[in-house]
């Protein structure tokens, strides 16, 4: 039996060395239209920097280490031109000429290829490069060494972006990013991208959001913006998005769907018998939503290349879906999330609530310790968890691992509190942050607090709240809300008089800790109080 593998890094890879631990006599065939079959793709921009030292690094394997340890039969530099699904034949162009290469089963893991928009002018740019694979970045590099680029324009705030304006900022090159979107990070919340925003400024990088370029000039060496501005580089960077590589599928028949996605059933299989499809090209289910969905992301690739072999092999493996789980590190900060966004619930239509909560990375009084901002999205109703966003410069990666964990083994806010979680100083917190997230969820579920979110504060002002911060005085003299006045938490009780029980009460501190506590105060006095959710924190990390 031979199976074909069309496209290998993550998927591919996956599935060719399971498939060989399954079955040894199977004639397993990878075809890479590349020079390079399995590739740490996720490390190249750290490369640019010098953070990856050698190239070699990125190279995980090479044909004559697959060949030797898993006899796999590995053709890099043939590209699969067309598919035959009733003669089940592949058509491949290499080297030596064209010739037909016949399966029993075919895997397509094609990935995605950089969205290049139609820009004027972008045909004539001689500095515009993208940045998907190996053969990418040796051209970046190249451009870095002969050109000695002084400036650079990041085109796209995603992961990719991100990641690449840090690191030719970190060479000296002084970095502009341009997103079409409100922020950057689109897949996060606005008011979470906000640190995020506020660290590449921090750093030196340009930010400029909610513009387009539309044209460029001078061989690239000029960007229009939709605006009218225009900006001078050396270098361009062209991050915007991917779409799935379906052009292989799409000449044997394979049906597609979303975005020219893939489409595929639980068990990886096409509209084509005996071909598969794996990766950044197909379409998945939102675990969450039950949606149809593309989520181009390594760990999803590389479970669904083991599944798909699993299923090949003959064992029983159903595809169960994603939820989109995601890190990226910006100089001193990283930002994680995982399911939903508050934006998504919004256009679902969902019920749901919003919470912020913050907490250290490890117990406090232990030597650098670091602030982790969380957000929890969930219903109100049931305690489902529908989403989770954090930034901070250190554990983010351990809580939005532990949530998204939550989210797919069903677990409730409910059930937060009650997860056992290492602690020692070092490590942790005896109450983590996502402890205290599911005690903040709970108290909202069970009525014992209500909260108020920074985008709503505006008009529950013009609504005649009052407005009361309960820092300390040294505090709010060092920067507050506008609207809102001091009256320090511990001198609260002495002082319940001067609060008007007509109006609605809002409360702030730093965090939303101590006005929670404030909240619990007033309103067995008989006061109506909200918490601002985030407090002051929030407030100063989207406003500067």
């Amino acid at each position: 039996m031979r199976t074909v593998i069309i496209g290998g890094v993550a998927g591919g890879m996956s599935a060719a060395t399971r498939l060989r631990r399954l079955d040894e006599q199977m004639e397993i065939v990878i075809l890479e239209k590349g020079p390079y079959v399995s590739f740490a793709n996720c490390g190249l921009p750290y490369y640019v920097s010098g953070e990856i030292s050698q190239r070699e690094d990125l190279l995980v394997q090479t044909p004559e280490k697959l060949k030797a340890r898993f006899n796999l039969d590995v053709r890099p530099y043939s590209e699969a031109t067309e598919i035959d699904g009733k003669e089940k034949t592949v058509t491949v162009q290499d080297a030596n000429g064209v010739y037909e290469l016949s399966y029993d089963k075919l895997i397509l893991s094609p990935g995605a290829k950089p969205f290049i928009p139609p820009f004027e002018g972008i045909d004539e740019a001689k500095n515009v490069f993208t940045l998907r694979n190996v053969p990418d970045v040796d051209k970046i590099m190249t451009s870095l060494e002969k050109d000695k680029p002084k400036k650079a324009v990041v085109i796209g705030a995603g992961f990719i972006g991100l990641e690449m304006a840090e690191n030719l900022a970190k060479v000296g090159i002084e970095v502009t990013i341009i997103e079409m979107a409100p922020h950057v990070l689109p897949t996060v919340d606005y008011e979470m991208a906000a640190f995020i925003t506020n660290e590449l400024q921090a750093n030196g990088l340009k930010v400029l959001t909610g513009k387009s370029v539309v044209a460029f000039k001078e061989e690239g060496k000029k960007l229009v913006l939709d605006s009218g501005e225009e900006i001078e580089t050396d270098l361009v960077i062209l991050s915007v998005g991917v779409r799935p590589e379906n052009e292989l599928a799409q000449t044997a028949g394979v049906e597609l769907g979303m975005r020219g996605g893939i489409l595929v059933d639980d068990s990886y299989e096409t509209s084509v018998k005996d071909i598969y499809a794996v990766g950044d090209a197909i379409i998945v289910t939102n675990q969450i939503t039950k949606e149809d969905t593309m989520i181009a992301l390594a760990s999803p690739a590389n479970r669904q290349g083991r599944q798909v072999a699993d299923v090949i092999a003959g064992m029983k493996r159903v595809n169960k879906g994603s939820i989109g789980t995601a890190i990226v590190r910006v100089f001193n900060q990283s930002i994680a999330s995982t399911g939903l966004t508050e934006r998504q619930l919004n256009q679902l239509g969902y019920d749901f609530h919003v919470i912020h909560v913050d907490g250290k990375n490890h117990a406090g009084y232990y030597p650098g310790a670091s602030t982790i901002f969380l957000k929890l999205l969930f219903n109100p109703k049931t305690g489902e968890i529908y989403g989770a966003q954090g930034v901070g410069p250190d554990g983010v990666d351990k809580r939005i691992d532990i949530l998204a964990t939550a989210i797919k083994g069903n677990l409730t806010v409910e059930d937060l509190p009650e997860l056992e979680l290492t602690y020692a100083p070092p490590f942790g917190s005896a109450k983590d942050v996502v402890n205290m997230a599911g005690y903040t969820a709970l108290n909202i579920m069970e009525n014992v607090a209500e909260n108020i979110q920074l985008h709503e504060l505006e008009k529950a002002q013009e609504q005649g709240a009052y407005l009361v911060d309960v820092r300390t005085k040294d505090e709010f003299s060092r920067g507050s809300i506008p609207g809102f006045i001091n009256l320090p938490l511990n001198e609260l009780r002495s002082r319940m008089s001067e609060l008007p029980k007509d109006k609605e009460i809002i409360l702030s501190c730093h965090s939303g800790q101590r006005s929670y506590i404030a909240q619990r105060m007033l309103l067995q006095h008989g006061f109506k109080v909200k918490n601002l959710d985030g407090s002051y924190l929030l407030y100063q990390a989207v406003n500067g």
